[in-house]
This record gives C-alpha cells, sequence and structure tokens, in this order.
C-alpha cells in the first residue's frame, strides 16, 4: 500500500493535457470534427453519411421514445448472457488443456478444428439447432467470446515458470489451491488479455447475432430503420454498439491496473 500512495500523487500532479485519458480521447475527437466539416461542405452525402450533429439528433429521438433504453436492457442481458457462458467455458477447457498433457490431447484438437469453421457461417445450423429465439444469439455470442479466452488461457499456463509448479508439489498443495494460489495468478496476464479481446468479439457477434429475427434489441432498432431508410438512427445505432465495446474494454483495463499493479508496465 506504501508503494501505491506515492504512484497515485505522481499521477494527480501530471497536467490534463498529458494524462493518458485526454490523450486516448484527442484522436476520435478530431475525426469527428473532419466528419462535421466534410458533411457541412456537402463532402460526404447526407444520405450515406449523416453528420454527427444529425446522428446525435436521431439518437435524442430514439432515446425520448423509449426505444434506447429498451434496447440497450435486451443486448446487454444477450451480450452478458453470452459472455458469460463463453468465459466458463473457456477457462475452464483452458486451465485442463494447459495442466494435462491427456487433456491437452483429448481437448486441444477438437476446439482448433472447430476455432478454423467462420463464426458468422454457422448462423443457418444455429438456427436448424436451436430455431429464432435468443438460445442461438446467445450461443453465438459465447463461441465467438470462447476462442480468444481459451488460447489466451492456455497460452499463460503453458508459460508459467516450471519452478512455480515444482513449488506447488513441494508444498503439498491440493488442486484447487494450485489454482488459486499458482496457477491463475501467474497467468492472470494472459487471461486478461483474452478478456478484452473475447469482450471484443461478443460485441461483434452481438451485431451479428441481432440479425437472426430480433424483435427487440439494438439489432432491431438498426433493422427497423435501415427499412424505412434512416441512415441517421442506423449509424447511430452502430456509435452505441462501439461505445458498449470501449465502455466494457476500459472496465477490463481498470480491473487490469488493480490486479497487475506489481507489473511497472501496468503504471505507464
Amino acid at each position: 500500500m506504501l508503494l501505491d500512495k506515492p504512484t497515485e500523487t505522481a499521477e494527480r500532479r501530471v497536467p490534463l493535457y498529458r494524462r493518458s485519458g485526454f490523450l486516448r480521447a484527442l484522436s476520435p475527437i478530431v475525426l469527428l470534427l473532419v466528419w462535421q466539416l466534410a458533411s457541412a461542405s456537402g463532402a460526404i452525402s447526407a444520405k450515406k453519411l449523416p453528420a454527427p450533429s444529425a446522428v446525435l439528433d436521431a439518437g435524442l429521438e430514439t432515446y425520448r421514445s423509449g426505444q434506447l433504453t429498451e434496447a440497450l436492457l435486451v443486448s446487454g442481458q444477450r451480450a452478458l448472457y453470452g459472455f458469460a457462458l463463453g468465459a466458463v467455458l473457456a477457462l475452464v477447457l483452458g486451465v485442463l488443456a494447459g495442466l494435462s498433457k491427456v487433456g491437452e490431447y483429448a481437448v486441444d484438437p477438437p476446439l482448433q478444428m472447430i476455432r478454423t469453421i467462420p463464426l458468422f457461417g454457422l448462423i443457418p445450423l444455429f438456427i436448424i439447432w436451436f430455431g429464432i429465439g435468443e438460445e442461438p444469439k446467445v450461443y453465438l455470442i459465447a463461441l465467438g467470446v470462447f476462442f480468444p479466452l481459451y488460447l489466451n488461457t492456455f497460452s499463460g499456463i503453458r508459460q508459467l515458470d516450471p519452478k512455480l509448479l515444482e513449488l506447488g508439489s513441494a508444498l503439498h498443495l491440493g488442486l484447487a489451491e494450485r489454482l488459486r494460489l499458482l496457477v491463475l495468478p501467474g497467468a492472470l496476464p494472459q487471461i486478461l488479455v483474452g478478456a478484452r479481446q473475447s469482450l471484443g468479439i461478443a460485441w461483434l457477434s452481438l451485431i451479428v447475432a441481432e440479425q437472426i429475427n430480433a424483435s427487440a434489441g439494438l439489432g432491431f432498432v438498426v433493422n427497423n430503420a435501415r427499412e424505412f431508410l434512416r441512415t441517421d438512427i442506423v449509424v447511430f445505432g452502430l456509435v452505441v454498439y462501439s461505445l458498449l465495446g470501449l465502455l466494457t474494454d476500459s472496465i477490463v483495463r481498470l480491473l487490469e491496473r488493480r490486479a497487475l499493479r506489481w507489473r511497472p508496465a501496468v503504471h505507464r
């Protein structure tokens, strides 16, 4: 704790224009300004790509109608269920394959075969198997989430120092204690990288999944707007997807900073 206080104090003393959050926000702001100026000058057709101001007005319209709140709740629930299912399976199978040669030979080959199948090419098969309700949407997201987290978990465990595992044997630690005290903490940096990748793919998968006969959610709002040629609402829906992805990535980055405070690179 004593080591953290000087770092936190130093971060507070950094001028605003040198803080990472401010610097990361500069390029999106510049892009928005260029987009707005190009739209105002007529360089970009409003029918093909409305100006940011028009997209904002469309967003306010969607919010005031109550559609946005309902869509966020439905889409957020789908993404949460899909991520939870995919993440749990990825961690369990990643640990199994990473710790055991038998697990590696039994689990990894079929998973590597499935990984090469285009995710979105499975949509017709998922519809045949699970219908057009919520199940194919959640399972498609879970499948997209699974592989980045599984591969990073497997890699993180395989890269552990063998002496660390020998220490567990020397201390006569049980399997649960080895996982809790040695394996998972040692592989945590890789696991968090996998979590960030999986969250990004979760939102990408959600966009596609909500094209499967969705009657609610952000995908439904976007498809409905497309039918009426409301490009401004379509673009607004895509912006909301991207902001949700940015928000969840920021949450994982925050967890990473707190969980890996012992690594100097985390504070840069």
